[in-house]
C-alpha cells in the first residue's frame, strides 16, 4: 500500500483523498485550514464551470463531477446519500443580449433556451444543476476520508512535505508558496446569506456576477469577482450592491433578512494545473469551479499517482 500525503483540506483535496483511499492507497490529508475554514466552505457551490480553463479538460472534469453529484443527490431508494447535502435544482442563467450555447454544454444532460425571462433580459437557458450545501458536504467528505482509513491533520507548511511515495498538492492559493507558482492569484468573492423565502430554483447573471442559490435553510447571494484582492473582510458597499442586483434578478428577495456575510478567495490560474512532476502531483488553480471539477480531477489524480503497489 503506497503512502500519499494530500496537501489541502478543501473540496479538491478531500475529494482526491477519497478517490485515492478507494483505490487502495494509504492517505494522510494535511492543511493549514481545516475543511470548514477553507474557501470551499464559503462557496455557493452551484455546479457551474466558472473562471477555470482549458475548456476541453474543464468540460470533461465537470461532466464527471455532474454524474457523481447526480448520484449523491438521488432519492435514498435509488442509492443517494442524503447526508451529503446535494440537491438537483432547476435554474436559469440570463443575459441582456443573445448568446450562443455555452462551451461546457456537453457537460450537462439537458439545456433549453428560456423564453420566460425577468425584465431587462433578452436571452437565457435553463438546466438542472447540482447545488451542494458546503458545510454539510465538507463534513460528509471528511467522514468518508476517515471511514476509509485516512487521516486529517492541521499543519502549516513552509514547503511540500517529505516522507511519502507521492505528494498531491491541492493547496489552492497556497501553491504560490508550495508550488513556487506566482501565476495563481486570488479572485475575491463576497457572498451573503439571507433567510429562505420559499425559493426553490437558482438564478445566475454572469455580468455581475450575480447569483441566487437556494439551500435548505437559507439562500446564498453573490457576488464579486475582484482579481488580485486578498482581503477577507466583508465590504458593506459590496453587500449593498449584491443585495440590489439579486433583488432585481429575483424580486421576491427584496426585504429578505440578512443572516451573515462571508468572503472567499478563489485560486485562479491561466489553466488548472493537473500534472505530475517527480513524486508530486499538482492539482490546483480551479478558480470558481473547485466543487464543479472536483470528482473529475480526483479521478485523473488517481491515474497520475498510479497503483498502490
Amino acid at each position: 500500500m503506497g503512502r500519499v500525503i494530500v496537501v489541502g483540506a478543501g473540496v479538491v483535496g478531500l475529494t482526491c483523498a477519497v478517490r485515492l483511499l478507494e483505490a487502495g492507497h494509504r492517505v494522510d490529508v494535511v492543511g493549514r485550514d481545516l475543511p470548514l475554514e477553507s474557501t470551499s466552505a464559503v462557496a455557493a457551490a452551484l455546479w457551474y464551470p466558472y473562471r477555470a480553463l482549458p475548456q476541453d479538460r474543464v468540460t470533461a472534469w465537470a461532466r464527471t463531477s455532474y454524474a457523481v453529484f447526480e448520484a449523491l443527490g438521488a432519492p435514498v431508494e435509488y442509492g443517494g446519500s442524503p447526508d451529503a447535502g446535494v440537491r438537483l435544482l432547476v435554474g436559469t442563467e440570463v443575459f441582456t443580449d443573445h448568446r450562443p450555447e455555452p462551451w461546457w454544454r456537453d457537460a450537462v444532460p439537458g439545456l433549453d433556451r428560456e423564453t420566460s425571462l425577468p425584465e431587462g433580459y433578452r436571452d437565457g437557458w435553463t438546466f438542472t444543476a447540482p447545488v451542494v450545501e458546503m458545510p454539510l458536504y465538507l463534513r460528509w467528505l471528511t467522514a468518508r476520508v476517515l471511514d476509509l482509513g485516512g487521516t486529517l491533520t492541521r499543519l502549516n507548511l513552509a514547503a511540500l512535505p517529505e516522507g511519502a511515495d507521492v505528494v498531491v498538492n491541492c493547496s489552492g492559493l497556497g501553491s504560490r508558496l508550495l508550488g513556487s507558482d506566482r501565476s495563481v492569484v486570488p479572485v475575491r468573492g463576497q457572498v451573503l446569506y439571507v433567510e429562505q423565502v420559499g425559493l426553490d430554483r437558482w438564478w445566475l447573471d454572469g455580468a455581475g456576477p450575480t447569483y441566487v442559490v437556494p439551500r435548505s435553510g437559507d439562500i446564498v447571494l453573490g457576488g464579486t469577482d475582484q482579481e488580485g484582492e486578498w482581503s477577507r473582510t466583508p465590504s458593506p458597499d459590496d453587500a449593498r450592491d449584491i443585495l440590489e442586483r439579486a433583488g432585481r434578478l429575483v424580486p421576491a428577495l427584496r426585504g429578505a433578512r440578512v443572516l451573515r456575510h462571508k468572503v472567499g478567495l478563489r485560486p485562479v490560474r491561466p489553466a488548472v494545473r493537473l500534472e505530475r512532476s517527480g513524486h508530486v502531483v499538482h492539482c490546483y488553480g480551479h478558480g470558481g469551479a473547485g466543487v464543479t471539477l472536483s470528482w473529475g480531477c480526483a479521478d485523473d489524480v488517481v491515474g497520475l499517482v498510479g497503483d498502490p503497489g
